[in-house]
Order: C-alpha cells, then structure tokens, then sequence
C-alpha cells in the first residue's frame, strides 16, 4: 500500500510563494509517476501538474503555467509543487498523487483516474 504525506499549506497574501511536499512510503519511489491536483470548493478536482517517474518531463494545467514548478527527490522519497505568484483562485485543497503504470504521457497524466493512490490533502489560502 502506498501512502502519501502532503505539507506546506497555509495562508498567503496574493504574489506570494509556497512550496508544498508530498512524502510518499510503501512503494519504490522511483517506479511512481506523480502529480498533484486541487479542489476548491464547489468545484471539481483540477489537474495542476505531473511529472514521470525519473523527472526529466513534465505537464503543467494552463492556469498554473509559469508560476508553478513541479520537482521529486527520488532520494528522498518526495515531490515538490513550487508556487509562486499566488492569486487568490489558487485557493484550494492541494492533493498529491501517484501513478503505478509503467509508461508515462502527458495527457493521461492529466486525468484524475490514472492515479492509484492519493494523499489526504493540504489547504491552500490566498488572501487579495
């Protein structure tokens, strides 16, 4: 069984930065694909962003582009999500994921049930 370990939310004022961690145990970290999305309430669970098993490619969702940066530490059993110029639409709860197929694309990546596992969610607030 894999687990997933979010942390890093909190509140922020609009332009500002946080960087959210997703600790990930039971599975060789290296054989997951990894992605994170976000809902915010009254709203469906968004796509924000993925990245393959060994992190050299990457997909982003259109509203995050150039503001937010996904990275892994294979060594250390962890994924990033860099957030930077925050706006206040970025409120939301902030799930990490984990992929077990073997191949990775960016448009499955983008799909909510290409994900096997997912963390318990972290709160992101953006203050205007």
């Amino acid at each position: 069984q894999v687990h997933l370990v979010e942390s890093g939310g909190g509140l922020v004022q609009a332009g500002g930065s946080l960087r959210l961690s997703c600790a990930v145990s039971g599975r060789t970290f290296s054989t997951l694909a990894m992605g994170w999305f976000r809902q915010a309430p009254g709203k469906e669970r968004e796509f924000v962003t993925g990245i393959s098993r060994g992190g050299g490619k990457t997909t982003y969702g259109d509203s995050v582009k150039g503001r937010f940066t996904i990275s892994r530490d294979n060594a250390k059993n962890t994924v990033y999500l860099q957030m930077n110029s925050l706006k206040p639409e970025d409120t939301a709860v902030y799930y990490c994921a984990a992929d077990t197929h073997p191949l990775w694309n960016p448009k499955s990546a983008t799909r909510i049930d290409e994900y096997d596992y997912w963390g318990q969610g972290t709160q992101v607030t953006v203050s205007s």
